[in-house]
């Protein structure tokens, strides 16, 4: 398990893609996770700010996702206790217009079956955003529908938009997310984080 971590710290695979994006920069994987995880949460691939930081949801869509989760932040980043493992561990960069590159499909076929072989302890998957509902669940559809139907899903499994500032219009869009999902989501979380 060590190794498997240092191994994907060490990983360099997209180096020349990355230095041919808008922002030219090396790869920089964020891996973060353990084995005795119970909580999954699998989602895109680090931002710039994650990118500079090393650290996870390092950012505001950080602080939205940890109160949609009711987790405070010392519990968020027990890796012990909660594994966040994208669809791509680097920042992919920008496009020439500013938006964020989806995650390069190699990293996923590199790494994650590894990494979740290592997560058998894993009660809940909390899947946040288009790239990892259709990996997870293995089927195509618009985020709204994906999360509109969570209760397929639940409890072993919540859907989630991603927590991006982006997304606000959304979230007042569809109201129904926070006062249906989001009481269910923290009510499952609290028990799988203190089934010890």
């Amino acid at each position: 398990m060590p190794n498997l971590v240092q191994d994907i710290a060490d990983c360099r695979l997209c180096a020349d893609r990355f230095a041919q994006t808008a922002t030219g920069h090396a790869p920089r994987p964020v891996a973060w996770f353990a084995p005795g995880a119970r909580i999954l949460i699998a989602g895109q691939a680090p931002g710039m700010r994650v990118h500079k930081s090393g650290v996870p949801f390092d950012d505001p869509s950080g602080d939205r996702l940890r109160d949609w989760l009711g987790l405070t932040p010392d519990q968020f980043y027990d890796r012990t206790r909660v594994a966040i493992v994208p669809m791509a561990f680097c920042f992919p960069g920008y496009d020439s217009k500013g938006a964020d590159l989806p995650p390069p499909a190699i990293c996923r076929r590199t790494w994650h079956d590894r990494v979740m072989d290592c997560l058998s302890r894993v009660q809940l998957r909390i899947l946040v955003g288009g790239y990892a509902q259709k990996h997870h669940l293995d089927k195509a559809g618009t985020v709204t529908d994906t999360v509109r139907g969570w209760r397929d899903h639940a409890p072993g499994t919540f859907v989630l938009p991603h927590p991006s500032w982006r997304n606000t219009h959304w979230l007042r869009k569809n109201p129904w997310f926070e006062a249906e999902l989001i009481p269910a989501l923290r009510t499952r979380v609290k028990e799988v984080m203190h089934d010890e």
